[in-house]
């Protein structure tokens, strides 16, 4: 029998609502990596069953606080659960079906993109599993294809190998999705992330909602990737132009303007710092902006230079804001707290000179659940501000 006994920090840290377990609270492990493993404290007090690592710091992520047998029909309960809960609206195939620690599934992620499936298992325990996974999501949802992206650097950690790979069936190298009626092509196998950034999701739509109380003028998009803020906001904007530093990301974004027949949107090739210094020089004005950078705080070491940079891409956009104009200012960074966002924007208002009003406060798509008491499963902050002048 595969056993681990943790000391009681440990203990209390599961018992408070958290799923990981952190090698230093380990005392004792009778398994090797990627089994999974009956975990008692030293008193042996039964806690829960967890994926056990020998390679990682999170030595252990818990599946149940109960002694029922894991096995091939628990995945597969689970799995449906997952799929049960999503709320998704007809005109939308791409979304997340199983978000790891936030559905209690640690390690393991499954995105749908119409009728492929993109599955990652970032832990030794979901490696493990990984081929049984691919029979239960074939068995449960027919895809056409299924692709591994476990190119996640976070695998390292784990032991583990980069791969990007096709695991069933046969998927094209690019094929359309469709995101609240707007068509979209993507790239599974290659692109960023899973193919899209499905997190941001219902934030869009939010962002377009927001743009139509702020005159319907010219429109941002700051950090655009595939245009998909920009094409959101084109409905509802005279004018709209995406910025991105990447020449692939905006050659791909003026395709799917292309697909969805928008001429009022413009993306262009360039580095936002500058494009935004280059803006407020030459008097440019804008009714909506959106800025959605990637994780300028991808550890705790880059935090104070992270800062840094959220603030003054907030205050630049603030400067470029007509009065009533409104800011959709995001931060994918976990180590960027909601509170100390708002404290970011909060500076860059009062260096701007602008009033600002806080409309709403959002946060990753609902099918990225946050699991209370885990933290690490609430990264995307999303804020909605208008600027009173």
């Amino acid at each position: 029998m595969n056993t681990a006994v943790v000391n009681k920090r440990g203990a209390t840290r599961i018992r408070q609502g958290h799923l990981w377990i952190y090698r230093s609270d380990v005392v004792q492990v009778d398994a090797s990596g990627g089994a999974i493993v009956l975990v008692s404290d030293e008193s042996g007090n039964f806690i829960g069953q967890s994926f056990y690592s020998d390679a990682s710091q999170i030595a252990l992520r818990f599946l149940s606080l109960s002694k029922d047998e894991i096995d091939r029909e628990w995945w597969r309960g689970r799995i449906k659960e997952c799929a049960r809960r999503r709320n998704i609206p007809g005109d939308t195939n791409a979304y997340r079906v199983v978000y790891s620690e936030g559905d209690l599934l640690p390690s393991l992620i499954v995105d749908r993109y119409a009728d492929v499936l993109v599955l990652q298992t970032l832990s030794q325990g979901t490696e493990v599993i990984k081929s049984m996974i691919t029979e239960l999501l074939v068995d449960e949802f027919a895809p056409k294809a299924i692709i591994e992206r476990n190119d996640a650097r976070v695998r390292l950690l784990e032991g583990l190998p980069l791969i990007s790979s096709t695991l069933y069936g046969n998927a094209p190298e690019e094929f359309e999705i469709l995101q609240h009626g707007l068509r979209f092509t993507v790239a599974p196998s290659g692109g960023q992330k899973t193919g899209s950034f499905l997190d941001q999701r219902e934030n869009r739509l939010a962002a377009r909602a927001a743009a139509q109380t702020s005159n319907r003028g010219r429109a941002l998009d700051c950090f655009t990737f595939n245009g998909a803020f920009a094409l959101h906001l084109a409905g509802v904007c005279r004018e709209v132009i995406g910025i991105d530093i990447s020449a692939d990301a905006v050659s791909g974004a003026a395709r799917n303007a292309v697909l969805n027949h928008m001429e009022n949107v413009e993306f262009r090739e360039a580095n936002v710092f500058d494009a935004l210094r280059e803006m407020e020089a030459t008097g440019d004005r804008f009714d909506t902006i959106v800025l959605d950078p990637p994780a300028f705080a991808k550890n705790r070491a880059s935090l104070k230079a992270a800062i840094r940079g959220y603030k003054e891409i907030n205050l630049r956009a603030l400067k470029l804001l007509n009065p009533g104009g409104v800011l959709i200012t995001c931060t994918c960074s976990y180590h960027v707290s909601e509170g100390l966002f708002l404290e970011i924007i909060a500076a860059a208002a009062v260096d701007a000179k602008r009033r600002v009003q806080i409309i709403e406060k959002r946060m990753q798509a609902s099918d990225h659940p946050v699991l209370l008491n885990m933290p690490e499963t609430y990264y995307l902050k999303c804020v909605i501000a208008r600027v009173l002048g």
